[in-house]
């Protein structure tokens, strides 16, 4: 990473989360649209296929860029004095453009797909979450407790292992990967579990260009939910653990 401009790192950081949302959001379509050989597998498969869908990003970013992946990410890192601040706007520019280019490919592997179904929230929900109960509040609530324990346990994994630098490369994937999976099977079935503005936001904007046959709109009116919360969840959780450690 030492060495590295700020424009190649943010390149890094483009391509991991770009990757991440591919692996991620195709296990998605793979679960829930018509015709796929994986239809009705379930959240399990799909809660451990986002786990793998981070680590995948780590191992590609990781060395270059730190691997944040996720705006939360990066402001919680800042908060804890781990990341600069006038570096935080470039990372999370390039992640919410990874996750628009995720969430494209996305569309492109699984176009027939989508074509066999008819139901439009269904594919809404390859790209971007949506409420298993639609309550503003406690959707807000949801995301602000799933991010704030994501990026608390990562900072005290990065503690613990005593790194030299922290940032999720830094950690390493593995210990990510369960983390990811854990919240995911635990807290996830409220929201869908975005803890990522980048994660949301990024296919959303894709959803909404793209000209997907018998889609929806784009549920606007829901998408500040994995913004806000996530946002609000990580700087809780950064202080948090300024006070702990």
């Amino acid at each position: 990473m030492e060495g590295l401009t700020l424009m190649q790192k943010c390149f890094f950081e483009f391509l991991g989360t770009a990757i991440m949302i591919l692996v991620g959001d195709v296990v998605v379509a793979c679960t829930t649209l018509n015709k796929s050989k994986g239809q009705g597998s379930g959240w399990i498969v799909i809660t451990m296929a986002w786990g793998f869908a981070v680590m995948c990003g780590i191992f590609v970013a990781g060395p270059y860029s730190g691997a944040h992946l996720n705006p939360a990410v990066s402001i919680a890192l800042a908060i804890a004095n781990h990341f600069s601040w006038a570096n935080v706007p470039a990372y999370v520019i390039a992640q919410i453009l990874g996750g628009f280019v995720g969430g494209l490919l996305v569309y492109l592997f699984y176009k027939n797909h989508f074509d066999e179904t008819e139901d439009a929230t269904t594919k809404l929900g390859v790209f971007c979450t949506i409420p298993a109960i639609r309550n503003f509040k406690y959707n807000v609530l949801c995301e602000i407790i799933g991010t704030g324990l994501l990026v608390f346990v990562i900072l005290a994994l990065s503690n613990s292992c005593n790194c030299p630098t922290v940032n999720l490369g830094s950690i390493g994937a593995f210990p990510v990967t369960m983390l990811i999976m854990s919240i995911g099977m635990s807290l996830g079935g409220t929201t869908g579990y975005a803890i990522n503005p980048a994660r949301d936001l990024g296919p959303r904007l894709a959803h909404f260009i793209l000209p997907i046959k018998g889609k929806r709109n784009s549920d606007w009116a829901y998408s500040w939910v994995p913004i806000v919360g996530p946002l609000v969840g990580c700087c809780l959780g950064g202080l948090a653990y300024i006070l702990a450690y």
